[in-house]
């Protein structure tokens, strides 16, 4: 516990800075696919992309429907879950729920998620419903959630309320579009969590490419986050260093 402890842990830090590559769970938006997400994300900025590991899942159920992006991405369409026509009454919301806390399971640890439309909601949805123990529970606490188009969700059940019922402290960064149907719900949403990250973009309801202050914006995003991994890392490293040397001076007391 002498004079070189400082100096080790400086040494560990920065190996820990290094190690650092932001994990992201990516949910796509309704009727579309984890491949068409990669696609519109795909546009985003080489400096951007290379600081993040995304994986792209397909939701559990296929499209019930006719999907809105068959002019531009060939099928096959999921979605995440099934909605009634006035946005109130949800199917298979446990379900999917459950689906995304085993996907997070078998090919995590993830550091956050990105959600664009339909897979927004959800990402909005769940630092809320984790923090209360109602979804996620088997997971460690999401650090972060980009949200592109997103909002909060209507149904007056109990857990989709409770997600918003307190102010969410996940770390969030929201892409809002100026001719994005979704707009207001999404002026609405950054009310629910503390000091947002928000980057506005002129187009509608899509994944934006991103300009010079877009790139600005989600790398000043992405710094917060990294610095937030790291110093977790790093205190977990120094408490497990910490009960080593406690348990070797016990036991150098027990042999004396």
């Amino acid at each position: 516990m002498g004079g070189g402890g400082e100096g080790e842990w400086e040494g560990e830090g920065k190996e820990i800075k290094e190690m650092v590559k932001v994990r992201v769970l990516c949910l796509h938006g309704f009727r579309t696919s984890g491949s068409i997400l990669q696609k519109q994300v795909g546009k985003w900025e080489k400096s951007v992309l290379e600081r993040m590991d995304l994986c792209f899942p397909d939701a559990p159920f296929p499209a019930q429907g006719k999907s809105d992006v068959e002019k531009h991405f060939p099928p096959p369409y999921y979605e995440w879950f099934q909605i009634n026509s006035q946005f109130t009454e949800y199917q298979n919301m446990d379900e999917c729920l459950s689906f995304i806390e085993e996907y997070m399971i078998k090919n995590g640890p993830f550091h956050g998620l990105l959600g664009f439309s339909q897979g927004a909601k959800l990402s909005a949805a769940l630092p809320g419903l984790q923090s209360k123990g109602l979804a996620l529970t088997r997971v460690p606490p999401l650090q972060f959630v980009i949200i592109v188009g997103g909002a909060k969700f209507k149904a007056l059940l109990h857990s989709k309320q409770s997600a918003y019922s307190s102010a969410i402290e996940c770390p969030s960064l929201h892409f809002l579009g100026d001719k994005d149907f979704l707009k207001p719900y999404g002026e609405e949403l950054l009310k629910s969590f503390v000091d947002p990250f928000v980057i506005r973009h002129p187009m509608g309801h899509t994944v934006p490419r991103l300009d010079k202050e877009g790139v600005k914006a989600i790398n000043s995003f992405l710094d917060r986050v990294e610095e937030s991994i790291t110093t977790k890392a790093g205190n977990a490293i120094g408490y497990l260093n910490s009960t080593e040397q406690s348990e070797k001076i016990e036991l150098e007391e027990e042999s004396h």
